[in-house]
């Protein structure tokens, strides 16, 4: 009998000493993976617990069978009930307090997650192989920590970004907003030529227009802080892709929707 194998996956956990817990994850490869002696880049995506709410089984496995990409592997990172104080900034919370541990959770991906699958597995020893990638609140710690710790990677995909994270609530009619902690997270970083930035906005993903402007928060943090990116030195477009979905909602079906196009962004050939 003959049959086709779509992939290859696993479950685990990993005892993390920075979040004293353990941490759940999917790991998924392409079918060649067991008997390949290459090394392969890496996906790697926070909220690894929505695999199946946002149909990536089918998505990973239209990837792997297309020549025109590049084969990887995926691994996704399950959160808890400490997802709101594990994602956000790593150098500070909001100014609700939320984020506390954002710093322990940077800790563990860059210290911890990534040597061991550079141990255990046949992943890339290059960091500019690695792409991480968020929805929401995830999103914006993926950036963060990308962002922050460039050498590790090479790409990051925010759907859905909370970049609306600051160190003070918003005040009216205050023009230049700049207590959005990503916009002065870029303002005084480097420049770091080789990453890439994926962003993607639904033009449902809220009904909040603090600002009055006729566009909702959703879009206008994501734009705001591309333009930043862009003072810093990032070409938009170029080493800015920018989404917008008209329709789009802040929902599982919609960033599954657009996974695929972010697939072929980060890993065309």
């Amino acid at each position: 009998m003959q049959f086709q194998i779509d992939f290859i996956s696993l479950r685990g956990s990993f005892y993390s000493n920075s979040l004293h817990r353990y941490v759940r994850f999917r790991w998924v490869a392409p079918p060649a993976y067991r008997d390949s002696s290459k090394l392969y880049p890496v996906l790697m995506m926070n909220d690894g617990q929505d695999f199946n709410g946002m149909g990536l089984e089918k998505s990973l496995t239209s990837a792997f069978r297309r020549k025109s990409i590049t084969p990887f592997i995926y691994i996704g990172i399950e959160s808890n009930e400490n997802r709101m104080q594990e994602y956000g900034t790593a150098t500070t919370a909001d100014y609700k307090g939320r984020g506390r541990k954002a710093g322990n959770y940077s800790k563990f991906i860059i210290s911890e997650f990534i040597p061991f699958l550079k141990r255990e597995f046949k992943v890339s020893q290059n960091g500019r192989d690695w792409v991480y990638c968020g929805m929401s609140l995830g999103g914006l710690s993926a950036f963060d920590i990308v962002y922050n710790h460039p050498r590790d990677f090479g790409k990051v995909g925010v759907f859905s970004g909370s970049f609306w994270w600051r160190n003070k609530g918003y005040i009216k009619k205050d023009k230049e907003d700049r207590s959005r902690i990503v916009l002065d997270m870029v303002k005084h970083g480097l420049l770091h030529n080789h990453l890439k930035f994926w962003f993607q906005c639904g033009t449902e993903d809220e009904l909040a227009d603090r600002n009055q402007n006729g566009v909702i928060d959703a879009i206008d943090d994501t734009l705001d802080l591309i333009e930043e990116l862009e003072k810093k030195g990032y070409s938009y477009p170029g080493d800015i892709t920018y989404v917008e979905l008209e329709g789009g909602k802040h929902d599982l079906p919609t960033w599954g929707k657009l996974f695929p196009d972010f697939i072929q962004w980060a890993f065309t050939k």
